[in-house]
């Protein structure tokens, strides 16, 4: 009698192995993206994107104005226009997109204070700092023949004229 070498009794096992665990997935798959009574579809996905968070400051020892944008567009600004108001609102559905496109851009990280090697060179002009996570620190100061980040300078200007973070400087 000759007996069965292991690797044809280990195949046929594994190869069995194999098909449950694949079906156990498809399965999971088909009730993860079923519908409950009432809604249209599967849940969105919490939506790919980055925050961006813009500080602003007149002068040095002017108060700080702080505007947070999630990657949908919601954002909250505190001290927004140098008033003491609070508010909340979101960006329009082009707004947030021309966002994202930017803060996605290569270019942002040749535009970090680290890369220009930023220091600031006006004393009583408003200072704008947008900080993208995880790592991206870009300043921008109102300041005359101060060259500008063209891909910050956008997204500034983007956050200033959509939100009450408005330009007072």
């Amino acid at each position: 009698m000759v007996r069965p070498s292991s690797t044809r009794v280990c195949a046929p096992l594994a190869a069995a192995l194999l098909v449950t665990a694949l079906t156990g997935c498809s399965l999971l798959g088909r009730a993860e993206s079923a519908t409950t009574p009432g809604q249209s579809g599967p849940a969105s996905p919490t939506p790919a994107g980055k925050r961006v968070t813009l500080l602003q400051r007149l002068g040095s020892d002017g108060k700080v104005r702080t505007l947070d944008v999630d990657p949908t567009g919601r954002w909250q600004c505190r001290d927004c226009a140098g008033d003491g108001v609070d508010a909340t609102g979101a960006l329009n559905p082009e707004q947030t997109r021309r966002l994202q496109r930017m803060l996605a851009d290569p270019a942002l990280a040749k535009e970090t204070d680290e890369a220009r090697r930023y220091r600031q060179l006006c004393i009583g002009a408003l200072t704008s700092t947008l900080l993208i996570p995880p790592e991206l620190t870009i300043t921008i100061q109102d300041c005359p023949g101060e060259p500008e980040p063209p891909v910050g300078y956008d997204v500034l200007l983007l956050l200033t004229q959509a939100t009450p973070a408005e330009d007072k400087g």
